[in-house]
């Protein structure tokens, strides 16, 4: 049976061997025989054989880098009549619309190098080709749609979970064009990727083009108009905050933070939900990630306003307090960082602010200041309360001898604890109970 099925697919591209040159062809008998050039490169080889038909193989890439060249010119994007728009968008879809392989179980996208396409020679210019197609100035949006139908492009955005990253590129590209061409479908593309971030997010955990993804949608919520529709805000709620949560953040995170930016120049209001979200999904337990969070967030605040600043001050102040007093020497003298800039310190970090922020601060800044096994960190630390404590030495005060109470307390609390546990430690010894051996 395979043998036969060679043999077909060998007659057939014997046939494509046979046909003339576009350019070599009467302009029209042209279209014809494009179409019959794209029927017959939707013969698919088998390329897990490498050994297989490799005359077929070779005759079908030169047939496809001969249509993709064709229609690199003004005039010979003449041919993309909507005639044979059926024939163009049916080659597409049986070569490239495919079943992606499953991934191993084990595959790790941070350490692993990806497995890279074996039909990347025919699939890398049938991408060129109907990249070309969809730029053409030659091709009506309105009448393309009819076979370019929402399917297609849902189908189209399946691809985005390809290994191979040259293949993700050209997906992501097509995809952004087709974005700009077919305006009544603009709704339907941004519904089915956030299906695909609420399908990574709380199903698969996996998946390989969430970073192209957002790479188009940084675009797209650029253009968005002001005010912000509903359903925009929504999006950002429900499919990019969330994003956050996955343990593969990090791969994606440059370009999350991004949307996330664009989303605060377009409203400022959405600071409030934002940062809310990193708190909510703040990985206190991985340092390299706080850190990238952390970078996040300051951006967020370059561009908050008081009114916004005002209603999550408590929050971003806990929080913050929270990082500075890291065990981790990184995530401190990042957050430690947050006074190297301008804009957080008049806006943010200010004097007016102080009463506000300090006491959430001051803590960890003063155990820092004390004495830090990172010299950085002390060093910051230290610069910090100098400078608070020259604004405002009566709050100065007020902040330290609140600490060294709320000190005192922590240190009766433990004290008591202590004496707890040893009572409980004495009457088990008493039962005949040895309580270390069971801890």
């Amino acid at each position: 049976e395979r043998r036969r099925s060679s043999l077909s697919r060998s007659s057939k591209m014997q046939s494509i061997k046979e046909l003339p040159l576009l350019s070599e062809t009467p302009m029209l008998k042209r279209e014809a025989l494009f179409r019959q050039k794209l029927q017959l490169c939707c013969i698919l080889f088998d390329f897990e054989d490498s050994e297989s038909d490799v005359k077929g193989k070779e005759l079908k890439r030169e047939t496809l880098v001969e249509i993709a060249e064709y229609v690199n010119t003004p005039s010979g994007q003449k041919i993309f009549t909507e005639a044979l728009m059926p024939d163009i968008v049916h080659m597409v879809r049986v070569n490239l619309l495919r079943t992606l392989p499953p991934q191993t179980d084990d595959y790790d996208p941070e350490e692993d190098e990806p497995a890279m396409e074996i039909m990347w020679p025919h699939l890398q210019v049938v991408y060129e080709f109907f990249l070309r197609f969809i730029v053409s100035s030659e091709v009506n949006g309105k009448v393309a749609k009819r076979y370019v139908d929402q399917s297609f492009i849902r189908s189209w955005i399946e691809l985005f979970d390809a290994e191979d990253p040259r293949e993700r590129e050209y997906v992501k590209t097509v995809l952004h064009r087709m974005y700009g061409k077919f305006m009544s479908y603009r709704s339907s593309i941004r519904k089915v990727i956030s299906q695909v971030f609420f399908r990574y997010i709380y199903e698969t955990g996996r998946h390989n083009g969430i970073a192209e993804l957002l790479e188009i949608l940084g675009s797209i919520i650029n253009g968005f108009a002001i005010p912000l529709k509903k359903e925009h805000i929504q999006f950002l709620e429900k499919a990019l905050i969330p994003l956050h949560k996955p343990r593969g953040v990090a791969i994606y995170h440059p370009q999350l933070s991004y949307c996330i930016s664009q989303y605060v120049e377009k409203d400022p209001e959405t600071i409030v939900p934002i940062i809310s979200g990193l708190v909510r999904y703040w990985p206190w337990t991985n340092a390299a990630k706080q850190v990238l969070f952390l970078s996040e967030l300051e951006e967020v605040l370059e561009l908050c306003r008081v009114e916004q600043l005002s209603q999550i001050q408590e929050t971003l102040f806990r929080l913050l307090g929270s990082c500075l007093g890291s065990a981790h020497f990184q995530v401190a003298e990042r957050a430690l960082y947050y006074w190297n800039s301008e804009h957080l310190c008049v806006n943010v970090l200010s004097q007016s602010k102080a009463p506000i922020f300090l006491p959430f601060v001051f803590g960890p800044l003063y155990k820092s200041a004390s004495g830090h096994w990172n010299l950085a960190v002390e060093g910051l630390a230290q610069s910090i309360l100098k400078m608070y404590m020259e604004m405002d030495i009566a709050l100065y005060e007020k902040c330290s001898r609140d600490n060294a109470e709320k000190t005192r307390k922590l240190e009766i609390e433990r004290e008591v604890a202590a004496q707890k546990w040893k009572l409980i430690a004495e009457n088990a010894a008493a039962c005949g109970i040895d309580v270390d051996s069971h801890v």
